[in-house]
């Protein structure tokens, strides 16, 4: 990637990052307000459960896409690397290959899923159930991009911090 390429990508993932914050504060401040609401003043707000359960799919599938970019999801990798260690970049590629063929799939199901359900709306929040399905499609195009290019060059796209092996 080009030192362009590079800012655009990196200012994608803080947006991301950001994006992940304001969910998870949103989702606090929701839940906190709801529960002395209802034991408090015998009282809630109904949409409450609804919005924290979709910014916790959002939370989730976002935070899956930033944790394959940062190569921390969990993996064993001890066998490999000390009794094949000359095969290590070969498997990485195998493996980055899987996930490329698992994030696809969840794209297809997920696209035809939010398609299906853009005119289910909710009787509480108002907002089509396809909100749900949407954060899988955007989640599995970041991680598209991130697979594809870790088929060719595993290392690619790492923080700087995990590419010197700092991190391990």
């Amino acid at each position: 990637m080009g030192g362009c390429g590079v800012k655009l990508w990196n200012t994608l993932w803080r947006f991301v990052d950001v994006i992940m914050a304001l969910l998870l504060t949103a989702m606090i401040i929701l839940v906190f307000a709801n529960v002395v609401l209802r034991y408090g003043f015998s009282s809630s707000l109904r949409p409450s459960v609804e919005l924290s359960r979709l910014g916790l799919v959002w939370l989730v599938m976002l935070g899956a896409a930033v944790v394959l970019r940062r190569g921390e999801h969990l993996a064993v990798a001890e066998f490999s690397e000390v009794l094949l260690p000359r095969l290590v970049p070969f498997l990485r590629r195998c493996v980055y290959v899987v996930v490329l063929v698992s994030v696809l799939m969840l794209f297809w199901g997920a696209f035809r899923q939010m398609n299906a359900n853009w005119n289910n709306i909710s009787q509480l929040t108002g907002l089509p159930s396809a909100l749900l399905y949407l954060a899988g499609v955007i989640s599995s195009i970041l991680m598209t991009m991130i697979a594809a290019i870790r088929v060719f060059n595993p290392d690619a796209l790492l923080p700087d911090e995990k590419k010197n092996g700092a991190a391990k």
